[in-house]
């Protein structure tokens, strides 16, 4: 973040006139969110919501990473993107949108994937990251490199009616639990099936993306309970959230 903003235009003050008159966000609040830097790694139907909520509250940098195509199969629950932009990269078609949302929010883009090469790039400058992929190897990969960067985490994962939502913040605040810490084996793909084999309600990945914007508000703000090393489980078809607390696992490979 800098401090280069000391005040809100005429145009800011009227766009985000109703988190404003909220006693935990305020003009101080809001100029914070405006010079905060936020990477999505996954702009599908976790990160457009998360993306959306997030440029709509004011954000003023967003980074979305992704290297995946619109398909016709994605349209019932990545409302980011629309018909015309099937064949497109995400991270194209989520910039449009965005920008039509709120053009004074900042959208770089990275049509790619994330790997050990390029993510303590893309994540140094970053205040928050938001874990919107759809993959366990990626999901460890973002753990281990915001641990070691000091960089808060939101992860969110849904499949069929079931979601949860976590904060992760291991490289920050010692012995909470990392990512690894709560999941300590990656499956194999035999144990962990997709929603494209096991299938998803649309509006699941819209509870759960706007949470992880809800959350990540909350940690560039500095209020409210945060999700530090629990994880909030989502059960749409019984109408039930839940939330636990995690352990910090004293030999995790990544946390310890």
């Amino acid at each position: 973040m800098n401090n280069q903003m000391l005040t809100l235009t005429s145009e800011q003050t009227q766009r985000y006139s109703r988190q404003l008159i909220l006693p935990e966000v305020g003009e101080a609040g809001q100029l914070r969110l405006l010079q905060s830097s936020v990477v999505i790694v996954g702009a599908g139907g976790l990160g457009g919501p998360a993306a959306l909520f997030l440029a709509g509250c004011g954000v003023g940098r967003l980074v979305l990473v992704d290297g995946d195509r619109i398909h016709l199969s994605n349209l019932g629950r990545q409302i980011i993107h629309q018909t015309e932009a099937i064949g497109q990269a995400k991270v194209a078609s989520a910039a449009r949108t965005l920008h039509g949302f709120n053009p004074h929010v900042r959208v770089e883009t990275v049509d790619g994937w994330i790997d050990e090469e390029n993510a303590d790039a893309l994540f140094s400058d970053a205040d928050v990251v938001v874990d919107a992929s759809d993959n366990f190897a990626t999901r460890y990969l973002i753990n281990a490199t915001c641990h070691r960067l000091g960089k808060p985490l939101v992860t969110g994962a849904v499949l069929g009616f079931e979601g949860q939502v976590s904060v992760i913040r291991s490289g920050i605040h010692p012995r909470t639990p990392c990512y690894q810490c709560l999941y300590p084996h990656i499956p194999s793909p035999d144990e962990a099936p997709t929603c494209m084999t096991a299938g998803v309600l649309g509006p699941l990945v819209g509870v759960v993306g706007t949470l992880q914007a809800c959350e990540t508000i909350k940690i560039l703000l500095n209020i409210g309970h945060v999700l530090d090393g629990e994880v909030l489980l989502i059960n749409l078809l019984e109408g039930i959230f839940q939330r636990i607390r995690g352990r910090h696992n004293p030999e995790c490979a990544i946390c310890a």
